[in-house]
């Protein structure tokens, strides 16, 4: 689902502020300024320390990406391929040079445009798959300060909890506001466990899985440059690239043929 990670957070924050409240308990204590400072601003200072500033000035877009990913349309890369391979077959691989002005895709253009200009196919291999290794680092940075920050909350937290507790020893003279002055130490600690484990783990491992998953996309389109560039039969090249699509996601013969009609038209 496009926006799971955004109900699964909602989800799991709710069920928290359900059970806390069925407890008795008031959630917006949890509203706690100083508890909130040391945690979250110390947090993202340490993140900062950690991986660079550069990369925290992405993190709204990482945000963005991790709860409203882009729909990577396999299905749709499938034909686009058997498309062009058909037309490579019929016209020549030549025939290709129009059709790369009009992909989207920069991985799957810069793939063809290789293909057409003659490149050698393990040197068109050796090209795309410095494009995925390169995209693999990028994405390995993009979620590391997620999963810094899963690491340091819940420590960042403790500390807010002794600071409290040195708060707490220094009032010992006034019973009375031991009470507050304890639970108010305490919710450091919850802040930093809750927001690791409510929000920075979760996206740190969605970011992953996207990664995994264009991956894979890119895989695919690997795979089907270089079948048209081998000159492969369309439905052979049809074959191929369906295997990397899950079994409920792949078309029925009539839609595939409906499919491969629209593109010879389209071509």
């Amino acid at each position: 689902m496009k926006f799971g990670t955004g109900i699964g957070i909602v989800i799991s924050c709710v069920g928290i502020a359900m059970g806390a409240t069925m407890e008795g308990t008031n959630v917006a204590v949890v509203i706690n300024i100083p508890a909130m400072l040391i945690v979250l601003v110390g947090t993202l200072g340490a993140t900062i320390a950690a991986c660079g500033l550069p990369v925290h000035i992405r993190l709204p877009k990482l945000y963005m990406k991790a709860l409203m990913p882009e729909d990577l349309d396999l299905v749709g890369r499938v034909n686009e391929l058997v498309g062009f391979a058909d037309q490579a077959r019929r016209d020549g691989l030549l025939a290709l040079d129009e059709a790369v002005k009009g992909i989207e895709d920069p991985f799957t253009r810069k793939g063809i445009q290789l293909v057409v200009d003659g490149t050698d196919p393990d040197l068109v291999a050796a090209v795309l798959d410095a494009e995925n290794e390169a995209m693999r680092k990028r994405h390995a940075a993009g979620r590391a300060p997620f999963m810094q920050a899963g690491a340091l909350a819940p420590t960042m937290g403790i500390v807010g909890t002794v600071f409290g507790l040195v708060n707490v020893m220094n009032n010992l003279n006034q019973p009375s506001t031991l009470g507050p002055l304890i639970a108010a130490a305490f919710l450091a600690t919850l802040i930093g466990v809750g927001s690791a484990n409510c929000v920075f783990l979760p996206v740190a491992n969605r970011l992953k899985e996207l990664s995994e998953a264009e991956m894979h996309f890119r895989e695919m389109t690997l795979e089907g440059v270089l079948a048209i560039q081998a000159g492969d039969n369309p439905r052979v090249v049809a074959e191929k690239l369906m295997a990397y699509v899950p079994p409920g996601d792949r078309p029925t013969e009539e839609e595939q043929e409906a499919a491969k009609a629209a593109a010879k038209q389209a071509a």
